[in-house]
């Protein structure tokens, strides 16, 4: 089971290149990023190396075929500029996962039923950090809706199916507008829930009529966070059962280095690669480095949580992508302040 990862699945230098090569933006945007909503994860999926899109997932695959990969490219723009609250008879059922047809781009796409959606698996009545893009940072409200248990997934979506299951006004930030950073907030998962459901995010904004909407497909398993049918090696979305991990010694990944100058004088952007290189899995990971030329951090690092500041870093998993099977990976990225080192700095990797 691949591992979720808010960072991009290739190196975070293919986000600068990716929106560089995307038509024109909107001008405010955001969607879920965890759990990952349709237009996140199909973006992950399809990124390559060079900046095209070039999906694996199936699903992700034939929206691309019907609408281009422009949706993509904007992955954090499925908006509606008049939304202004409103909901069922405004959004028609069958199209709340493109904010229906009067937004900037053609999303209508994202709306099909299909189940090889990518997933992300959780467990029923676990506590989350929810998080969301602030691609462009507005105050407001999320609305989180799931779907009621019988449901039918191989139907249209409608507002019927939903339930709200919280709420949360003007929620932290990981760091400034655009990018890979987020709104994150702490959510309880609906108790009494299995199988495949939909977890429906409407962001509010208090400021204009400007509304955001995301699809997140999610199977209830008793995951942690783990997402599926992404890349090509994501498999089949549906139940997967819990794995208890036999924890292996310390010492058992490795941390490899890579940095980029993204053009603006003074700050480069990092990422860093752990691999479980023992033969077992493992349940945690703390990457250490120490900085010589005065570099430090502008934000906070994403898909990892700092826990040691420059010049001694320390950044340990955060909570969805610290269980690593043998041989599997990861990466955390961050934006950084300072000139690149002229030697990558000696990075060690210890797992509990």
């Amino acid at each position: 089971m691949k591992l979720f990862k808010s960072a991009a699945v290739t190196a975070v230098l293919v986000l600068i290149t990716s929106v560089l090569m995307a038509p024109t933006q909107a001008q405010a945007h955001g969607v879920s990023m965890f759990p990952g909503s349709r237009t996140f994860l199909c973006w992950q999926d399809g990124l390559r190396d060079n900046g095209q899109i070039i999906p694996y997932n199936p699903a992700c695959a034939a929206a691309v075929n019907q609408s281009g990969a422009t949706p993509l490219y904007n992955w954090f723009a499925v908006l509606r500029s008049d939304g202004a609250g409103r909901t069922t008879g405004f959004i028609p059922d069958g199209q709340l996962c493109s904010g229906g047809t009067g937004g900037p781009y053609d999303f209508s796409a994202y709306n099909a039923v299909r189940s090889d959606w990518p997933q992300t698996h959780l467990t029923s009545g676990a506590n989350i950090q929810m998080r969301h893009s602030n691609w462009a940072e507005h105050p407001g409200k999320f609305n989180y809706y799931v779907t009621k248990n019988g449901w039918n997934p191989d139907g249209p979506l409608k507002w019927s199916d939903l339930e709200l299951f919280g709420s949360v006004t003007d929620p932290a930030k990981s760091g400034g507008a655009g990018g890979l950073n987020y709104y994150y907030w702490n959510a309880q998962l609906p108790s009494g829930k299995s199988g495949r459901h939909i977890i429906f995010t409407h962001w509010i904004r208090s400021d204009s009529s400007e509304n955001f909407y995301s699809c997140s497909d999610v199977a209830f398993d008793g995951g942690n966070g783990e997402v599926t049918g992404v890349g090509p090696g994501g498999s089949t979305p549906g139940p997967t059962p819990t794995v208890t991990p036999t924890v292996p010694p310390n010492g058992a990944c490795t941390a490899t280095w890579k940095a980029t100058d993204n053009g603006w004088a003074g700050h480069f952007t990092g990422e860093v690669t752990v691999k479980n290189t023992g033969t077992s899995a493992i349940n945690g990971w703390t990457v250490n480095w120490t900085y010589t030329g005065g570099q430090a951090f502008d934000g906070s690092p994403w898909n990892g949580v700092l826990s040691g500041q420059p010049p001694n870093v320390s950044v340990k998993n955060a909570t969805y992508n610290g269980q690593l099977a043998a041989n599997a990976s990861t990466t955390f990225g961050f934006n950084a302040t300072g000139s690149i080192p002229a030697t990558a700095p000696a990075l060690t990797c210890t797992s509990p």
